[in-house]
């Protein structure tokens, strides 16, 4: 089951090293990863989507709170919250084949950004379904290229994330190893 971590960490450089480095030495696949400023320039976000079942998603979550720039990691999987992925698309587009594609385009929400004369590039926001259905509908046209961002996520509602005090972040720590221990 792909579980979905929201990371808080300091912006300081060599942290995403440590965050993939941890992933990488307990053999789990990143399926995608974002990573970004906040709200608060001393403090990035990090969208992890991971495969594990929730014994795992447990231990990676205490995993992270051992890395020292770590400040918050909240699994969001079963949480109520928005996820998008961003992707850019270049497609085969001749001129008697422009129509066809610019409906698909609209009928998706996507957008047009750059129009060459043979190819198109398509830009469109919203859930990876959405995405690998356009990329679908696409493919008889020619994709020539794609990139995509990954996912990121974010709580619903009006509770944001909030991080602990540095003398809670001890008590903190100590409960995420004290789970790892017991169900190892």
């Amino acid at each position: 089951m792909l579980k979905t971590f929201v990371v808080h960490v300091e912006n300081k450089p060599g942290v995403l090293t440590r965050v993939a480095s941890l992933f990488r030495r307990r053999a789990f696949n990143i399926d995608s990863l974002t990573v970004g400023r906040t709200e608060k320039p001393e403090v990035s976000r990090m969208t992890i989507v991971v495969d594990a079942d929730q014994d795992q998603a447990r231990r990676i979550e205490a995993s992270l709170y051992k890395l020292v720039n770590v400040l918050l990691v909240e699994d969001i999987t079963d949480e109520p919250a928005i996820s998008r992925d961003l992707a850019m698309i270049k497609v085969s587009a001749e001129h008697d084949q422009r129509s066809h594609v610019l409906q698909l385009v609209n009928i998706f929400r996507a957008r047009v950004v750059d129009v060459a004369p043979e190819s198109l590039i398509i830009e469109i926001t919203g859930t990876e379904e959405k995405i690998d259905r356009l990329l679908e509908v696409l493919g008889p046209f020619g994709v020539l290229e794609m990139v995509r961002t990954g996912i990121v996520a974010m709580r619903r509602g009006a509770k944001s994330s909030t991080f602990p005090q540095a003398e809670d972040m001890d008590e903190i720590t100590a409960d995420s190893v004290d789970d790892e221990n017991q169900s190892v």
